[in-house]
């Protein structure tokens, strides 16, 4: 049987101004193409499916129509909560989707739910994970010593009975790290070592029993540990972090006689996501210009700041996303002890300091006026300063 590992849709999403519904519906056309193409039995959609936790109308109507095209193809959805997403919202409907092979789990009641799927002589078990904390595994094993996410996912995998006899597939959506390493962090994800976007880390090893993992919570596709079990990433660039991911989506194969394949089908989206370099007259010279609809991050090295950029950038880069600065004040801010700037300065003169790093040159007298004006409405300073 053969199924596709999705994860972190992120439905609904925007990059600063820009909405991406339309980019969104065109790489999940793209991901019916590949399931028609490759016979797909089954789509793994591993969390994170709206990017809010109270999605847009826009949103919740591209999963509608993403979940009955798949649907009319008689191919099973596996779905299952992340923490972006609303566990309540996301469940309504389940039991009445249930009966169109469309099978959700958003809230954990105690018990890791399962699927079982058969094909000739292949037996496999789909256990569905939806995003968890510890708080509330806790309140179903009282008797466990739980008090972390790592504690959390191992009792509820302890408590599941497993037939090993069958292929077992898990759908999760956490942070799961390799012995003393951590995977590639992209995206929306704040990063840390022990935890990212307040989720902590887990264990590859809690796993074993499982023939593959689909995970999802980290952008970066990669895998973790062994190669089945895998974060597919997010299907489309969402943040600078992203830009030198090449996205895709894992075709898993299953049979009872072979050991889990796995094929990494590339994701083209209808606007790539590029990070360019140098001087406002070198990225903006005709020979260097290409690909004027993809969103731009821009690093500007000219040593002088240029009024209204954003502008000038989006007249030949309309999908300008943001720009800032790299050049000798942006590196000597790097330097700076933030800590220590305050001691023994007045507003004026921290305003001041401040001004000549950024623009290398002293504020006006006009200037400081406009930032004391802003500093005592602020409640910064008072009238007398």
């Amino acid at each position: 049987m053969n199924f596709l590992h999705l994860g972190d849709l992120h439905l609904g999403k925007s990059l600063n101004d820009f909405d991406l519904i339309e980019d969104q519906r065109h790489i999940l056309d793209q991901i019916l193409h590949i399931a028609d193409k490759e016979s797909v039995d089954g789509i793994l959609i591993a969390g994170d499916v709206y990017d809010k936790s109270i999605p847009s109308e826009a949103a919740t109507k591209l999963l509608d129509y993403f979940l009955i095209e798949l649907s009319k193809r008689k191919i099973k959805v596996f779905i299952v909560s992340g923490n972006h997403d609303s566990d309540e919202r996301l469940d309504y409907g389940s039991t009445l989707f249930t009966s169109n092979q469309i099978f959700i789990s958003a809230v954990f009641d105690g018990t890791l739910h399962k699927q079982s799927l058969s094909d000739k002589d292949t037996e496999i078990d789909i256990y569905m994970l939806p995003f968890v904390k510890a708080s509330q595994v806790r309140h179903y094993f009282p008797d466990e010593n739980i008090e972390d996410y790592a504690d959390a996912v191992r009792t509820i995998i302890k408590n599941t009975p497993i037939n090993k006899k069958n292929k077992n597939i898990l759908v999760a959506h956490q942070f799961v790290a390799g012995k003393g390493e951590n995977p590639a962090l992209a995206g929306s994800e704040s990063v840390g070592t022990q935890n990212v976007g307040m989720v902590e880390k887990i264990g590859y090893d809690c796993f074993d029993d499982f023939d593959y993992v689909a995970l999802g919570h980290i952008h970066s596709p990669q895998r973790v540990g062994r190669d089945e079990i895998r974060y597919s990433g997010s299907p489309l660039k969402y943040s600078l972090s992203e830009v030198n991911n090449d996205k895709s989506v894992p075709l898993i194969t299953v049979s009872a006689a072979k050991k889990v394949t796995i094929e990494l089908i590339p994701l083209k989206p209808i606007r790539d996501m590029r990070h360019i370099k140098g001087t406002l007259k070198e990225l903006l010279d005709k020979k260097n210009v290409k690909a004027q609809d993809d969103f731009i991050y821009a690093t500007l090295t000219d040593e002088d700041v240029i009024n209204d950029a954003m502008g000038i950038f989006r007249q030949i880069y309309p999908n300008t996303v943001r720009i800032d600065y790299d050049n000798s004040h942006t590196r000597e801010l790097e330097h700076v002890d933030i800590s220590r700037i305050a001691d023994n300065k007045s507003f004026t003169e921290l305003i001041g300091d401040f001004y000549r790093l950024i623009y290398g040159c002293e504020i006006t007298e006009e200037e400081l006026d406009v930032m004391r004006m802003a500093a005592r409405e602020a409640g910064v300073i008072n009238e007398a300063d």
